[in-house]
């Protein structure tokens, strides 16, 4: 018995040194998986920006100025039509840009037909990609936040904390209200600006007026956004979009010729009291009103995003500031795109 028994002694010794020998490189190995699961991984910054013909000068800067100005892991969406595709991708993966993580996606103008009503007076608005902000969840699959913006913008702050933007529940985006900073009040007024719901819908049509809006109900800029693809999918948001650009065509709710174009008004219809605030120091825009009219040098220097929304744009003539604009301009290597200069 007492042999019996030192030999299950034995063998328990030397159970418990394999254990230890042969076990502890895998619990090492299970340790690394867990360090490099998704939860541990630093948060990837999903940001949409269109690659238009005549205008990519325009996305490179703004993309220049996102990746020069944060650590974040930002991975660059950049959507364009089949014939513009190539040209993009040349331009960053031949300039200092090519150190950035992006993709390239293809746009389909079809899904837009029937959609849009021919409007003669700025047709540039009638662009396909000015409605890829519509598409988000079916454009950008895996991610649950998004940040999607204009082309003709530039960040001075760091991404991260535009990403960071608390969307209230049941909220699908955040955008900058139009009355949120009094500063802008003034350069609003000059050039007769329209940042009030009567400004983009036509009131005098039934259909406008049953959605119990007050015309005074202040407007929002949709060339910022921080979406929520989940609530945006569960709201059905695209499909309601899509219906306000159909009644649109059979009916003339609004126009480029109000204040923000085709694809401003069915947004204001359709996330009316429905969405959150973005700081408004995240927004500073309207450089693009007014050939004439400026900001203080101190207060763009504040700002954390500049937005050159309207005619005059920062690669174009006439135009202001646009040396801050140019600080982020990379020169396109094939030649096609050319900056408009008064000497040039």
């Amino acid at each position: 018995v007492n042999q019996i028994l030192l030999l299950l002694l034995v063998l328990t010794v030397c159970a418990i040194l394999y254990n230890k020998v042969h076990k502890v490189p895998s619990a090492l190995k299970n340790e690394a998986v867990d360090l490099e699961s998704p939860e541990e991984m630093e948060e990837e910054i999903p940001v949409v920006i269109c690659a238009a013909a005549g205008r990519m000068g325009a996305a490179i800067a703004a993309i220049s100025s996102i990746y020069s100005n944060t650590e974040a892991n930002v991975l660059f969406y950049i959507v364009g039509l089949k014939n513009t595709i190539p040209h993009i991708r040349k331009w960053i993966e031949n300039s200092k840009l090519k150190e950035i993580k992006f993709k390239v996606v293809e746009f389909n103008p079809m899904v837009l037909k029937g959609k849009i009503r021919q409007d003669a007076s700025r047709p540039e608005l009638l662009q396909p990609l000015n409605f890829v902000r519509f598409y988000l969840p079916l454009l950008i699959q895996k991610h649950e936040k998004v940040i999607y913006l204009d082309d003709d913008i530039i960040v001075q702050g760091d991404i991260q904390e535009l990403y960071d933007t608390k969307l209230a529940p049941g909220h699908a985006a955040a955008f900058s209200d139009d009355c949120d900073l009094p500063s802008t009040h003034e350069m609003v007024r000059s050039v007769g600006m329209q940042n009030t719901y009567m400004g983009f819908l036509d009131y005098r049509k039934q259909a406008i007026r049953d959605l119990g809006i007050s015309p005074s109900t202040c407007s929002f800029n949709p060339g910022v956004i921080v979406a929520n693809m989940t609530e945006w999918k569960h709201q059905r948001l695209t499909k309601q979009l899509e219906k306000w650009m159909q009644r649109n065509v059979e009916e003339n709710l609004y126009s480029s010729t109000l204040g923000g174009g085709v694809a401003t008004s069915p947004m204001l219809i359709v996330f009316h009291g429905k969405y959150s605030a973005i700081n408004p120091m995240w927004h500073i825009r309207h450089l693009g009103w007014s050939p004439d009219t400026r900001y203080s040098e101190h207060f763009l220097q504040e700002a954390k995003l500049l937005h050159w929304n309207g005619r005059y744009k920062p690669w174009d003539y006439p135009s202001v500031h646009t040396d801050l604009w140019e600080n982020w301009f990379i020169p396109d290597p094939s030649g096609k795109f050319k900056l408009t200069r008064p000497d040039s």
